[in-house]
């Protein structure tokens, strides 16, 4: 096989497995731009290494071996990211906010969708920002990606024990810092589209009552990246309704984050940033507004 031959099999397989690699980093990172960069550093290093490549192991487990120390070392030295969510004891301990992610991006195919829609949810991604670094990327690829435990030793070259120990350590750092998982739903339920609607026409008529009725007794609203949290339906209405005074000051569009609804939104026509839902049958659980002007246009550009 011609030089030129192995390096576009190496470009076809990478292309092949970049929105799961994607992904896998953004779990790892908490970070759309970080995810982005360490995608972009495997195809080098991958680049670098594949004439060495002796197809000991699949390509796949290769490919998924060096993201994910291109991710470890991205992680080494940074201080965490985090919602909060209820997954930091102290908000001032934790580090900057994470990103959202247009699911478009990280959509996996129809076999695992349900699974992979769950590991790039917010509050999952954000409990995960609690872990140490190894440890999170075992439960990732043990647990989400599930690859075999041998797999996993080789890709971090730990033994298989070291594996199991990590992914035990992990699962139960995971239920000490991650809020009681939500029985939310799913993205093709009519109920998700409905209380989308209902959010968004809440706000572009400027009606404090409607937001009041679309959300739950306990929900949370917090607003990024000013740390700003209110817990329960009527702290939530405190804290929205002196931006809510002008009907048609607000414009908002449909769109997808991390496997939940979220809205594009608009400022008086100026972006302002993506907002995204934790919808539940008897009504929104978390409102987490991303104060990004930025987001709309790159949300725009990855549909």
């Amino acid at each position: 096989m011609t030089t030129a031959h192995r390096t576009a099999t190496l470009t076809d397989q990478f292309e092949r497995e970049r929105r799961g690699l994607l992904a896998h980093s953004y779990r790892m990172l908490g970070s759309w731009d970080e995810a982005e960069d360490a995608v972009q550093e495997a195809y080098l290093r991958a680049f670098r290494a594949w004439p060495a490549f002796e197809e000991r192991s699949s390509v796949r487990v290769w490919l998924y071996r060096i993201v994910t120390n291109a991710c470890l070392t991205a992680l080494t030295g940074r201080s965490r990211r985090a919602l909060p969510s209820g997954l930091a004891t102290d908000p001032a301990e934790s580090g900057p906010w994470i990103q959202p992610i247009p699911t478009a991006l990280v959509a996996a195919d129809p076999a695992t969708e349900v699974v992979a829609r769950e590991g790039v949810r917010l509050a999952f991604v954000a409990g995960l920002q609690f872990l140490p670094a190894r440890q999170r990327a075992v439960l990732l690829l043990r647990e989400v990606l599930a690859f075999p435990a041998a797999d996993v030793a080789r890709m971090l070259d730990i033994s298989v024990p070291a594996v199991k120990s990590a992914l035990q350590r992990a699962r139960a750092r995971l239920a000490e810092v991650a809020p009681s998982p939500e029985r939310i739903t799913e993205p093709s339920d009519p109920r998700t589209r409905e209380l989308l609607d209902l959010y968004m026409a809440a706000w572009e008529n400027a009606d404090p009552a409607a937001f009041e009725r679309v959300l739950r007794t306990d929900a949370v609203l917090e607003l990024l990246p000013s740390g700003v949290r209110a817990d329960g339906n009527a702290a939530c209405i405190a804290v929205a309704a002196p931006s809510m005074d002008t009907p048609g000051a607000w414009r908002m569009e449909p769109t997808s984050a991390n496997g939940q609804p979220a809205a594009l939104v608009w400022w008086h026509g100026e972006p302002a940033g993506v907002a995204v839902l934790t919808p539940a049958v008897d009504g929104i659980a978390v409102v987490s507004v991303f104060a990004d002007p930025d987001l709309v246009a790159r949300f725009t550009a990855a549909r």
